[in-house]
């Protein structure tokens, strides 16, 4: 079964830590690698994150360059790769800047999920997939319903884990940040 090329992005720290334990997001990232993301958000069908970034990140998932984004409409792709995310409750806050920011959102989720999110209201499309997430199946869909060619997965470290495990990604960016995060209860890659 098709799916798109999988593109993994993310920046860790010295000892693989995608973040710390504090209140704020802890930036690992240097504003040439947030233009490099920006770059590489510009050239995919997709930005994929799991729901546990949108609760602890509140992303909007933007492709932030006007030239970007005006050459995407300029070759008749949408101003905004799509937005995905992944829940298996479908637990997700309707307000997250995720649902209000760009152009079109999916989430796919269980069958389970799908009816909660429905009942929170969450402004999607969304894709149940049966009792449990598959990421083959997830993928196809993907590809053969919604067009994804190239995706881009952001995070967190729970998926990016899951996608490498089972064989699932093409390529990896991995961006190391000078410094170490030390903490256990901290989220690692």
């Amino acid at each position: 079964m098709p799916h798109p090329y999988v593109l993994l992005s993310a920046a860790v720290s010295l000892d693989g830590y995608l973040d710390d334990t504090g209140p704020e997001r802890l930036l690992l990232s240097s504003p040439a690698d947030f233009d490099r993301v920006d770059e590489v958000r510009a050239s995919v069908d997709a930005i994929l994150v799991g729901a546990g970034t949108i609760r602890a990140d509140n992303p909007r998932l933007l492709v932030n360059s006007p030239g970007r984004r005006a050459a995407r409409t300029a070759a008749g792709l949408p101003e905004y790769p799509l937005k995905v995310t992944v829940s298996g409750t479908g637990d997700l806050d309707p307000e997250a800047r995720f649902w209000h920011t760009g152009g079109e959102k999916v989430l796919y989720t269980t069958d389970e999920g799908a009816e909660r999110a429905r009942a929170r209201g969450l402004a999607t499309d969304v894709v149940p997939l049966g009792a449990g997430l598959d990421w083959r199946s997830l993928l196809t869909h993907l590809h053969d319903v919604r067009g994804v060619r190239r995706l881009m997965v952001e995070g967190g470290g729970l998926i990016h884990t899951q996608l490498l495990t089972q064989g699932l990604a093409d390529e990896l960016q991995l961006v190391l940040a000078p410094l170490f995060v030390g903490d256990p209860a901290a989220p690692r890659l």
